[in-house]
């Protein structure tokens, strides 16, 4: 297959694009600037107007991880229309050049966050949309829009909802708690070990992002991303303290005591995330793709640590979809 990768140079897409040519397709990369690697196409700047398919010439598929993420400093309504031009109106202006141009599926990479910010019960694909804030939100309604374009037109549109992604270059909670580990930095975090959550690493999501391109299964409906392991935020750490051969140096703290500094700091929603569950449903996925995770929960964490991390500090605000700060 021939296939645009937008969000190329993101977390998810330097894992992507390999793995698309490995699989034998023919990849685009779709970006915001000229970056000097070949098969690129440069969009400029994300939105309703975006120049996406300009000179690409014909495609069999379009994998859309292109994103405005969180922007924790901006005014409520400021959010919501920024995010609400790139990850809908200009999702919607590519799928429907998408669609002009006979491409045949659309595979859109969401978030967790469309379902909800977490709880007890796992999420899936057919829950009813619970998003709490202007980037899950924006996600919601393009999931929406698309399959509505879909129905009308017959191109074929396909949504993943991963969780917590991480792999070389991760931002977030996820660095914070490297850049701690790898420090000796004490973490008051031994007493949040009856939680749960679930992760997804890169080489995990992409292979699934792969299936997805062709698996006749996939058309029309939402599929749950995981590595199949959920993890308390105690057991994250010293999975991660394991690969990085140091110490996770944690110390108890009472969660209740944890919340309430986080409400005096201004950073309760941190704490929550942190103290909380979210937890992903991959059952369907796995039986009606006939899909399993490649990677182990800790060879995936292997690979985050283990590769370059060469990017970190690079990182836009318009990348892929990996929400960070989802931990």
């Amino acid at each position: 297959m021939r296939v645009l990768v937008t969000g190329a140079t993101g977390l998810v897409g330097r894992a992507l694009c390999p793995a698309l040519t490995a699989a034998g397709h023919e990849v685009l990369r779709a970006v915001r600037r000229d970056d000097g690697m070949p098969s690129t196409v440069v969009t400029g700047d994300l939105g309703h107007d975006c120049r996406w398919l300009d000179g690409v010439g014909p495609l069999d598929a379009i994998v859309h991880l292109a994103a405005r993420v969180h922007q924790m400093k901006e005014a409520p309504e400021e959010a919501e229309r920024l995010h609400r031009l790139t990850n809908l109106e200009g999702t919607l202006a590519l799928a429907r050049a998408a669609q002009a141009q006979g491409v045949r599926r659309f595979v859109f990479m969401s978030t967790v966050k469309v379902n909800g910010e977490g709880g007890a019960r796992p999420y899936r694909g057919d829950d009813i949309p619970a998003p709490a804030d202007a980037y899950a939100r924006s996600k919601a309604a393009a999931e929406e829009a698309l399959f509505e374009l879909s129905h009308e037109s017959g191109m074929e549109v396909v949504v993943i909802r991963p969780p917590l992604v991480h792999g070389p270059g991760v931002t977030g909670n996820l660095r914070s708690l490297l850049h701690c580990l790898r420090r000796g930095i004490p973490l008051p975090l031994a007493s949040v070990d009856g939680n749960r959550r679930s992760l997804v690493g890169v080489d995990n999501l992409s292979s699934l992002i792969v299936l997805c391109l062709h698996h006749p299964a996939a058309a029309g409906r939402v599929w749950m991303a995981g590595d199949g392991e959920d993890v308390s935020t105690a057991g994250l750490i010293r999975a991660l303290a394991r690969v990085l051969q140091v110490a996770p140096r944690l110390w108890r703290c009472p969660v209740g005591l944890l919340r309430l500094v986080g409400v005096l700091s201004g950073r309760s929603a941190t704490v929550a995330r942190l103290c909380g569950d979210l937890v992903v449903d991959i059952g369907p996925t796995r039986e009606q793709l006939g899909w399993v995770p490649p990677l182990s929960l800790l060879d995936g964490l292997k690979c985050c640590v283990g590769r370059s991390e060469v990017g970190l500090d690079k990182m836009t605000d318009i990348d892929e979809a990996a929400p960070p700060g989802a931990l």
